[in-house]
């Protein structure tokens, strides 16, 4: 009996002491966008979002294609696709950011909210992306990134939703953005 006090006595302090504590949220991330300005993510609040770590020189790179039809599709519905470029796989993002958004704008058109170039792996990983992928762990509960294009949905609260690997093409996730769009 006595043991089982000490249990609860230790249980309620340890809820006591968490409960002043506020759940982190994707808002709660400042990113820079590909021309240097700091934006916060709050700017985003009741949007859909699909962030999206991207390269240039990648066989996904056609899936720029996709990610903008997605956009164009959506956005009137409060969808948002975010680009992260990423230099981290095979040096697939060599470019400095001007050349990454001059290379999207003329090559595939596109005009959804590209960022400055980040980390999403190892020691300087990105903020916004070592929350990413605690909220959604990649396969058998690993969370690092394996490569170019893994995509992580976000519903209009800021809740990761789900994380898609780098095969998955853009038009795979439209039942997904439909569903959250409602």
């Amino acid at each position: 009996m006595f043991g089982l006090y000490k249990y609860l006595l230790f249980l309620m302090i340890v809820l006591s002491l968490n409960a002043g504590t506020k759940e982190m949220s994707i808002y709660d991330f400042n990113v820079k966008n590909i021309d240097g300005k700091s934006i916060s993510m709050s700017e985003y609040k009741g949007k859909v979002l699909l962030i999206v770590n991207v390269a240039s020189k990648c066989g996904f790179t056609p899936q720029y294609e996709g990610l903008e039809k997605l956009h164009d599709t959506y956005q009137n519905e409060g969808f948002m696709v975010l680009g992260f470029p990423s230099n981290q796989f095979m040096s697939q993002e060599p470019g400095t950011n001007q050349e990454i958004k001059f290379f999207c704008q003329k090559t595939y058109e596109v005009e959804f909210d590209m960022f400055a170039k980040v980390d999403v792996n190892g020691e300087n990983t990105a903020p916004l992306y070592k929350f990413l992928k605690k909220e959604q762990g990649g396969f058998m509960w690993m969370d690092a990134i394996k490569w170019n294009f893994t995509k992580f949905l976000v519903d209009r609260e800021g809740n990761v939703i789900k994380r898609y690997g780098s095969a998955t093409k853009p038009a795979e996730i439209s039942e997904d953005i439909q569903k959250l769009l409602k």
